[in-house]
């Protein structure tokens, strides 16, 4: 017992001497392990799987990605499946949100470290405070999912499936839509319901809800509650650039994707709108097959993978508002502004600050990531360039080379997928972190840009 405590109390003073970040990185890195370690065991598989799959598989699940190197459904049993499930919801919803919940709704009050956590892990406004927040995340998330499950399984069912079948499958995607983690037990994903309105409608909205995230969800959940409360500009931002993109990518894929156009009708228009909500929310489920798409749409989804969704949601990439900022730097630029604004409202400079890092981060890693996977794979550099997007987005949309990748190839991958997770300037500041010291100031010089 004595032994016990000791090491409690070093694991206490461990925790509270490392950054939020590095706290983070430490949190997911343990998640990874764990189900690595749980999915290398026999029991859990129904053929052998090599320990590097293992890994690839575990890190996949936590960092909500998708890809997969050996097929699910044909490789674990109910008990390995179920394990890649709860991955993917503790990744989903985050690291320490369930836990703080629980404290939270026990004891009422989370202490000052959970608080450094969560604020590190969801980048929220000032309107909305951790506690608030954290009950939204859960409840929505509760919800979401069992209407998720209940629509699917009615579809499934109609679709021929046995009651008890259906509902496990209804379950398992209702999970992994919500969560944008792209896991599907169907060996062609949703290739088989590409006409099938009701499946890409509930697969949609599930996604939609995860990736717009939960600032949004609170913010709208605090409007119907009080009156007075009124939209937060980041949730104004993240809707009016959410609908522009998903509406002008669903207008290009539809118009110019050779493999679109030979589809009729409205199956035709549901396969150009549920490859575009894919990319964008980073759900990665596919309903037509990526590996016949032309360059140009590849080069579409690329970008739509690179942004992303919303801050503090499910989905990967620099996120919309990001975007936002680097567009309002611009804009401000050309036309001689001092003062950065969007939409007629300044934007502080602190947030530009973390913008212009979070981009100059993001596409270092995406460059520095096609170029290690280039080394020793040599297939089409569009599909090498398209899986380096889809691992650092945590998107999981493919071109059908992942499981054909060697070693140094699947590695990459491995982390890519986990900096996307864990952020980009979060993995940065956990790397770089500094205590904070008095620094003498530096002289100032010029430079000509």
């Amino acid at each position: 017992m004595e032994k016990l405590k000791r090491i409690n109390k070093r694991y206490q003073k461990f925790k509270l001497g490392i950054s939020p970040q590095q706290n983070l990185l430490y949190g997911f890195l343990s998640y990874v392990f764990i189900g690595t370690l749980l999915l290398a065991l026999p029991i859990f598989q129904k053929a052998p799987i090599a320990f590097l799959d293992s890994l690839f598989m575990a890190t996949s699940a936590v960092s909500t990605t998708g890809l997969v190197t050996v097929p699910l459904a044909e490789s674990y049993n109910l008990g390995g499946q179920l394990i890649l499930l709860s991955l993917f919801q503790l990744g989903g919803i985050g690291y320490l949100t369930f836990t703080t919940f629980v404290i939270l709704s026990t004891t009422r009050k989370i202490t000052h470290w959970h608080q450094k956590i969560l604020k590190t892990e969801f980048a929220l406004p000032k309107t909305i405070t951790i506690g608030i927040f954290l009950k939204s995340v859960i409840l929505f998330t509760v919800i979401m999912e069992f209407l998720g499950t209940v629509l699917l399984t009615v579809v499934f069912t109609q679709e021929g499936q046995p009651f008890w079948t259906a509902l496990y499958n209804g379950f398992f995607h209702s999970i992994s839509a919500f969560c944008t983690a792209g896991f599907s037990l169907f060996g062609d994903g949703f290739m088989s319901y590409t006409a099938n309105g009701w499946v890409n409608v509930i697969i949609s909205l599930l996604a939609i809800s995860g990736s717009l995230g939960f600032i949004v969800i609170t913010d709208f959940y605090l409007l119907l509650r009080y009156k007075a409360h009124k939209l937060s500009f980041t949730t104004k931002i993240i809707l009016f650039g959410f609908l522009f993109l998903l509406t002008s990518g669903t207008i290009l894929v539809f118009a110019l994707e050779p493999t679109i156009n030979q589809l009729e009708g409205k199956e035709r228009f549901l396969a150009a709108f549920f490859q575009t909500m894919s990319a964008m929310t980073t759900v990665g489920f596919n309903s037509v097959d990526f590996g016949n798409f032309s360059q140009a749409i590849l080069l579409v989804i690329i970008f739509l993978m690179y942004v992303g969704a919303s801050p503090s949601g499910t989905a990967g990439g620099i996120k919309i508002t990001t975007l936002t900022a680097l567009i309002a730097i611009l804009k401000s630029r050309i036309q001689g502004n001092q003062q950065v604004t969007f939409l007629g409202k300044a934007i502080p400079q602190e947030r530009l600050s973390i913008a212009t890092s979070s981009f100059i981060f993001y596409s270092s890693i995406l460059v520095l990531g096609c170029f290690v996977i280039t080394l020793t794979n040599h297939h089409k550099f569009e599909n090498l360039f398209f899986e380096v997007a889809s691992a650092l987005g945590t998107v999981g949309l493919s071109t059908g080379i992942t499981s054909q990748l060697d070693v140094l190839g699947k590695l990459t991958l491995i982390v890519l997928m986990f900096i996307g997770r864990l952020g980009v300037l979060t993995f940065g500041f956990a790397l770089w972190h500094r205590n904070n010291k008095l620094f003498e100031p530096c002289e100032e010089e010029d430079i000509a840009l």
